[in-house]
């Protein structure tokens, strides 16, 4: 058995959720767009077949899509024999496939910069820094669940946006349900709100499905509702995710985000992120400057496969918005929760952070 299915083995023991894993030179991940009525393996024999996953939102979230770069470039070097320059190449197109998600960008990245020799020894190099990512993935979720339990009290009822968890990142708890698994695993006794968020409904179909797993109670509300929950007094908090946090604390999420974003400070509901120092992009000064992927149209007008609108509708799906750091109250991270001002607190970590 290899490293990299020596360690999945480690992880299926201790019950985690892979959204993807390695097994006899494969790749199998869980299709998330058939969650949660069927739990769907897909194989992936190619690197193309795993863009064309991350692409059709098969595997999504920002923390598994990081993941996916380390297996798809392990995988590109098992297929070409340890050729360097077809590696590098396999990484070009694995970051084209969801340009807002930065994690992905930059495993691909930290991955190619290791191609320094070719053959068995580069394949034996990329497993290597497979095994060492997916470890420390592993170890970001742990960390920034503690650190986020903190903001959380005894009681708390939690509203969360789209689905930022364990099937989004390394199998415990992603980024927004670490912090509310956590806080529960602590025995404080909170209720989340969950956003279905559409047009996929995550929140609906996976954040529920894992709030159930761990135990915690919930409910579902539509996005249009957050902002009647918020001004009723239903919500305390609000934990969401991250796709990309820009150097000045901008936030890119699903949309919709911005939204809640808005209705919280108007209400003086204290609004977090939960994110990995990964996810901190420095190369970006503000949420402008962030490319925000436009999906096709059509999975606004259908769900499914099945219209929701009269033919012929023009419809818009931005995948993401960019919430500005002044809506923000705090970021939480593996290392921390970053306050304000972020533009100068993110970096005083920056030295530590992973770029």
């Amino acid at each position: 058995m290899r490293p990299i299915e020596q360690l999945v083995q480690q992880y299926k023991d201790r019950e985690l959720a892979l959204p993807i894993w390695c097994e006899n030179g494969t790749l199998k991940l869980i299709d998330q767009t058939k969650l949660p009525f069927k739990e769907e393996v897909c194989q992936i024999a190619s690197v193309h077949k795993l863009g064309e996953a991350i692409s059709s939102m098969k595997i999504r979230g920002s923390g598994a899509i990081g993941i996916c770069g380390a297996y798809g470039i392990f995988l590109a070097a098992l297929q070409t024999n340890g050729d360097p320059q077809k590696v590098k190449k396999a990484g070009d197109f694995l970051k084209s496939t969801r340009p807002t998600a930065v994690n992905l960008m930059k495993t691909v990245d930290e991955m190619v910069k290791e191609t320094k020799s070719s053959g068995q020894n580069l394949i034996a190099r990329m497993e290597e820094k497979a095994v060492e990512i997916l470890n420390r993935q592993l170890d970001f979720e742990y960390q920034l669940g503690t650190y986020g339990a903190e903001v959380i009290n005894d009681g708390d009822t939690i509203m969360t946006h789209c689905h930022s968890g364990a099937f989004g990142g390394a199998g415990y708890g992603g980024r927004a349900l670490s912090v509310i698994r956590t806080a529960h695993e602590q025995g404080k006794k909170i209720h989340v709100y969950t956003c279905e968020t559409r047009p996929y409904l995550q929140g609906a179909r996976i954040t529920a499905l894992e709030l159930k797993k761990f135990g915690i109670p919930h409910t579902l509300i539509t996005d249009n509702m957050s902002g009647f929950c918020m001004s009723e007094g239903y919500i305390d908090k609000i934990v969401v995710g991250s796709d990309r946090v820009a150097a000045n604390g901008d936030l890119a999420n699903k949309v919709g985000t911005y939204m809640h974003a808005i209705v919280a400070q108007a209400n003086n509901i204290p609004f977090y992120t939960a994110t990995s120092s990964h996810t901190i992009d420095f190369n970006t000064p503000s949420g402008r400057d962030i490319e925000v992927e436009m999906r096709n149209a059509s999975e606004v007008t259908h769900f499914n496969g099945m219209p929701i609108a009269p033919e012929g509708t023009q419809a818009l799906y931005p995948s993401f918005d960019i919430t500005p750091s002044s809506l923000i109250s705090g970021i939480i991270t593996e290392k921390g929760i970053i306050s304000k001002p972020f533009e100068t607190n993110l970096r005083k970590v920056s030295s530590k952070v992973i770029v």
